[in-house]
């Protein structure tokens, strides 16, 4: 049998991956005899993908709305692939760094697009019956959107506002997560009790926040950024790309949720402008109450003033 030189450098290569890892070629290789060819349906794993879509009302729409939130979170999950590829690179160059936080920013410009979907794309009749089937769930249970904001920025960033100025950086990660700001949505603070969807929501994804919290404390975004040569720092496209990922994020988002939460629970007059999970979700969600933001030091004193007042 010939052979030409591109197959036999192939298996060559075979043969040294097999052989690091203590395993036959031959054995692997008549594997491949039997394997079945790839088909688009297993690879994407469309059925089971195409069957977690589950009604809990006969209403058409509430469709529409889970079909939204299971694709947000999908694009969660491109988001966080994208961010640990930047916090887990080894002497990262600002090229990397540009290519991936941009990748970044391209999810969150198409996730904020997408509120249209919410907006024009839902009966406000159906959305206010199927809606109160959802109670007492809520949107900031998204475990990955805290994972994301965990690997973005420093912990002091995520702090409550009202608690932010008198910060303790040697504060324990669990007394730290007492004041994050979404604790807000769910805790009264005066009397430390928590509402019944924090503290589920809690009870299932603490364990896990608290390790990234730790975890992302030397490795987040902008402790990568800043383990940049300074030189690096000042690239006009590299501050660009933070400025955008942190404006888009933490403005253009959050408004463009908050203007479709005004549009059903406010404004259609058919509810009690109450959140599902119960929290004050305008003060909750507008961020010049909060004034989330990823970067500080990459904004002006003006612009860090206005911040989400436009």
């Amino acid at each position: 049998m010939n052979i030409n030189e591109n197959t036999a450098g192939i298996l060559k290569e075979i043969e040294q991956k097999y052989e690091s890892i203590n395993q036959k070629t031959d054995t692997q290789l008549e594997g491949l005899l039997w394997s079945k060819p790839t088909t688009y349906w297993d690879y994407i794993q469309t059925d089971a993908l195409l069957n977690l879509q589950i009604q809990r009302t006969v209403l058409p729409d509430e469709m529409v709305f889970i079909l939204y939130h299971q694709t947000n979170e999908l694009i969660f999950k491109m988001i966080l692939w994208e961010m640990n590829q930047i916090s887990s690179s080894q002497n990262i160059q600002a090229d990397f760094f540009i290519d991936r936080l941009t990748r970044v920013s391209r999810y969150f410009d198409m996730l904020t697009t997408s509120f249209t979907i919410m907006e024009n794309g839902m009966d406000v009749d159906q959305y206010m019956k199927f809606r109160n089937t959802l109670t007492p769930a809520s949107g900031f249970q998204s475990a990955q959107y805290r994972l994301i904001e965990f690997c973005a920025t420093d912990l002091v960033n995520l702090i409550d506002s009202r608690f932010r100025a008198s910060f303790d950086y040697t504060i324990s990660n669990e007394n730290a997560f007492e004041i994050l700001y979404w604790q807000a949505a769910g805790k009264d603070y005066q009397t430390g009790k928590k509402s019944y969807t924090l503290e589920v929501f809690e009870k299932k994804y603490k364990a896990t926040f608290l390790n990234y919290m730790e975890e992302y404390k030397t490795i987040n975004i902008w402790q990568k950024y800043k383990q940049l040569p300074v030189q690096d720092q000042e690239t006009p496209a590299l501050r660009e790309a933070m400025r955008h990922f942190d404006y888009t994020v933490n403005i253009t988002w959050v408004m463009q949720h908050l203007n479709v939460a005004i549009k059903y629970i406010d404004q259609s007059g058919m509810g009690d402008g109450e959140a599902t999970g119960g929290s004050d979700w305008r003060k909750y969600m507008h961020p010049k109450y909060q004034k989330r933001i990823f970067f500080p030091e990459l904004w002006s004193a003006a612009e860090l003033a206005n911040w989400g007042q436009e």
